[in-house]
């Protein structure tokens, strides 16, 4: 009998052990079928997250909550590109440093996604000159802020998920139904929207930052700006005169700050205008746990409500 509860304990122990086993070679397989993505910037890092799903292992370049054109590249970020399966940047001149990093990985066996292919780019001067033309500035190129418009959005996460599938084959059908999700999401945006903003006779607002370019494309707004495009710096006293002039006959009560732009301009346009400031986000860091789709509902309820109470 004392031999018999032995064996069976042996047993047990074995079986466990099987089990165990098993589980470890499972999840070191799901691990090794993991896709291992690079991306530029976390706006592309949410975006590729919604696509990809539990599909992908995946981090960002620029750290969260860094400028993007002010970021230099260095070589630890040129070992963890060329180490991914895929790496994504948006383009459209976002990340100045694209060129040293197709040099360094030209011939290797990486998937390479510029994000805003196919995008129809606003040419950056022409956007300044609608916002006011900021005195020295003298810009050629177009805007690159793509991620923030809805309709770009759409195009970017069908790049994002051609890349996908080219790179897991075997998932497709995964793919392409979190890319469906994603895109239903936004249309429900688009939708709700629309018609809100086509009501309204006023569709002006000001930001610290010229980054919702596509956004006002994608509604029929106007943006106006205490920095530019680029971010170029603080405008000069006329420019700032003209701004405040601009939202006094605008009737302009809120003034948009983003996360990585100074509030000081804009705390101080909206004392003197009699305006408040509100948060909008640009997608450069995680917000609260939201979603890629989630904060571009966010900017787009948050305008339209400050809007629409003028």
């Amino acid at each position: 009998m004392k031999k018999l509860k032995v064996l069976g304990a042996l047993t047990l122990i074995v079986v466990m052990l099987t089990a165990c086993s098993n589980r470890e070679s499972k999840n070191n397989e799901e691990k090794d079928n993991t896709i291992n993505i690079v991306t530029s910037f976390y706006g592309m890092k949410a975006l590729t997250e919604e696509i990809g799903g539990d599909k992908i292992s995946i981090e960002s370049v620029i750290p969260e909550g860094s400028e993007p054109h002010d970021f230099d590249i260095k070589a630890k970020d040129m070992k963890a590109i060329e180490e991914a399966d895929i790496f994504i940047y948006n383009g459209a001149g976002m990340e100045s440093w694209i060129e040293d990093v197709e040099a360094a990985i030209s011939g290797k066996e990486l998937i390479v996604v510029e994000a805003s292919k196919g995008v129809e780019l606003i040419n950056a001067d022409e956007e300044d000159e609608e916002d006011g033309e900021h005195e020295g500035h003298n810009h050629s190129g177009k805007d690159p802020h793509t991620w923030l418009g809805l309709s770009e959005a759409k195009i970017q996460g069908e790049n994002i998920k051609n890349a996908l599938v080219e790179k897991d084959a075997k998932n497709k059908e995964y793919y392409e139904e979190n890319l469906k999700k994603f895109n239903e999401k936004i249309d429900s945006i688009i939708k709700e929207y629309n018609p809100k903003f086509k009501e309204l006779t006023n569709k002006n607002f000001v930001t610290g930052h010229a980054t919702f370019g596509y956004l006002c494309r994608d509604f029929g707004l106007i943006q106006k700006s205490i920095e530019g495009v680029f971010a170029e710096g603080e405008p000069s006293p006329k420019e700032l005169q003209n701004l405040m002039e601009y939202c006094k006959g605008n009737n302009i009560k809120t003034i948009f700050v983003e996360e990585l732009i100074s509030t000081q301009l804009s705390d101080t346009l909206a004392k003197e205008v009699g305006a408040q400031t509100k948060q909008i986000y640009t997608l450069h860091s995680n917000e609260d746990g939201k979603s890629f789709s989630d904060v571009l509902k966010y900017n787009v309820e948050t305008i339209y409500s400050a809007m629409n109470n003028k």
